[in-house]
């Protein structure tokens, strides 16, 4: 339920990969106030799965955490793109891989109070070796990881992206509930 109503939208920056509005709220007891919000468009994120049971691990500079951190692929939705399609361009560009097989893990919001972000989870089996297509992937190498070593880098806190964080949780419970299929 919603406790008070929007009075105004003001943009006040609006960038290449995202939005800065200011929103002016009246709370449910009449008070107003402000929300910072950014607009940023729906996006993908991948737990890639070997033949071998490794997941594939992007390691990479993130210029706002000021070091290299361990990620499952991730990327963005483009405009009229079907998500499906934007999993597999992703895989290509950041892994070099070309997904045969997709399921659907979930989907969750990164960051809702200040972002209206919106991530969609998938599983990606039977992978093809295929040409890596984006430009920009020269700092980008991958890590296998073993599945059953994920637990403990997710404990140690050497995976601390977030949405790896969730995302590789969400896979181990996938794992879990349809083991017999594992």
């Amino acid at each position: 339920m919603k406790p008070g109503k929007t009075l105004s939208r003001k943009i006040i920056f609006n960038g290449r990969a995202v939005k800065l509005r200011v929103d002016t709220v009246q709370m449910a007891d009449g008070r107003q106030t402000t929300r910072e919000i950014i607009e940023h468009g729906a996006c993908i994120a991948v737990v890639a799965v070997d033949e071998q049971n490794n997941i594939l691990l992007v390691s990479q500079f993130r210029e706002a955490a000021e070091k290299e951190l361990l990620e499952i692929p991730a990327g963005g939705i483009d405009p009229g793109e079907d998500v499906e399609a934007a999993v597999k361009r992703e895989m290509q560009e950041e892994t070099g891989y070309l997904p045969q097989q997709l399921v659907r893990l979930g989907g969750y919001y990164l960051a809702p109070g200040y972002s209206t972000e919106y991530l969609q989870l998938y599983l990606a089996k039977d992978l093809l070796t295929s040409r890596l297509v984006a430009e920009d992937t020269d700092g980008i190498s991958i890590v296998r990881v073993p599945v059953s070593q994920i637990r403990k880098m997710l404990s140690s806190g050497k995976i601390c992206d977030g949405k790896s964080i969730a995302g590789l949780y969400m896979y181990l419970e996938y794992r879990k509930k349809n083991s017999k299929t594992q």
